[in-house]
């Protein structure tokens, strides 16, 4: 393996406000204010980067301020910029708002991202250099994202899927062009219901037992290997019986480390883009599980510091941490 990853994806200018505590509807909270750089996509990116592994990102971006901070911030992460300008459209935005327990509520306005064209992507994908990884996620207009797995597919390289948010659409030929689907507890229970597997309470996934996860997780996605985030649980993983990915189980967990979290903001972007950096540098024969638990460790220190992008961690962190 190469060790490179093509991210295809969102980049949002963040807006976030930190108060003690989140704001109940009719009530106002006082807090402080800041601006930074995310979207799944880009902290996803970020994430792959400073994990190790040398990045693409294709995405859509106004001609504004945001763009130009976009650039700029790639550039300094060696990130390379494969980018769709919508000069009509303002760039990506979100409204986060966070408590001091870690917890947050996140609005996003998708502006370019949702022009990010399947031509485009093919274009592009066709003339960037091989990769070993390309991760997708729904923040984009999903004929993006579908051109994107399918490139992934003829270049022989590991498609991955993180089906977020939780309310975005996930077709069945969607999910069939991932090789592994990586939902958290509520975008595992909002496909499993969409999908009509069944209905689940998400607070109630990660108390679940292991059998019962993985005919869910077969049901939903019969070839593709998935991984199901559960924040302070950890995670767990689903394999196809005749494609385990180097393990010796079609499932299992991986417990999560302990940190002291102040924002989990970007722990779901950090697990993937570590997830996919790790997967990108791999040894042929490496078992998944040594992936997931990089990715698990990886996400885990995000949260000890404030912000999306800006707060992955980087590779030396981590080993130093962890080992």
């Amino acid at each position: 393996m190469s060790g490179r990853v093509a991210v295809v994806g969102s980049y949002n200018q963040d807006h976030v406000w930190r108060s003690g505590e989140l704001p109940q509807p009719g009530a106002t909270r006082f807090g402080d204010y800041a601006s930074g750089p995310g979207g799944k996509g880009f902290n996803q990116a970020v994430a792959a980067a400073r994990a190790g592994a040398q990045v693409g990102f294709f995405c859509a971006l106004g001609d504004d301020a945001a763009a130009a901070h976009a650039r700029a911030l790639a550039s300094d992460e060696a990130i390379v910029m494969h980018v769709e300008v919508h000069g009509e459209l303002p760039s990506g935005s979100a409204g986060i708002f966070v408590g001091d327990d870690g917890r947050n509520m996140i609005v996003v306005a998708a502006g370019a991202n949702a022009a990010l064209s399947s031509d485009f992507i093919n274009s592009e994908m066709a003339s960037a250099h091989a990769t070993d990884v390309v991760l997708a996620q729904l923040e984009v207009n999903p004929d993006a994202v579908v051109a994107a797995l399918l490139a992934a597919r003829s270049e022989g390289a590991i498609s991955i899927l993180n089906p977020a948010p939780a309310d975005a659409p996930t077709s069945e030929r969607l999910l069939s062009l991932a090789d592994v689907l990586t939902p958290n507890e509520t975008e595992f229970a909002a496909m499993l219901a969409r999908h009509d597997v069944t209905g689940v309470d998400a607070d109630d996934v990660a108390g679940l037992g292991d059998s019962q996860l993985h005919q869910w997780c077969r049901e939903l996605a019969a070839s593709a290997s998935v991984v199901v985030t559960l924040g302070k649980h950890g995670a767990f993983v689903s394999h196809p019986a005749d494609l385990r990915r180097g393990d010796s189980d079609d499932c299992y967990r991986v417990a999560a480390e302990s940190v002291s979290a102040i924002d989990s903001t970007g722990a779901g972007d950090a697990f993937n883009g570590a997830l996919a950096a790790a997967l990108a540098v791999a040894n042929a024969d490496a078992p998944f599980a040594d992936a997931v638990r990089f990715a698990s460790r990886y996400a885990a220190l995000s949260t000890e510091a404030a912000g999306a992008a800006l707060s992955m961690p980087s590779l030396n962190a981590v080993l130093g941490r962890f080992g």
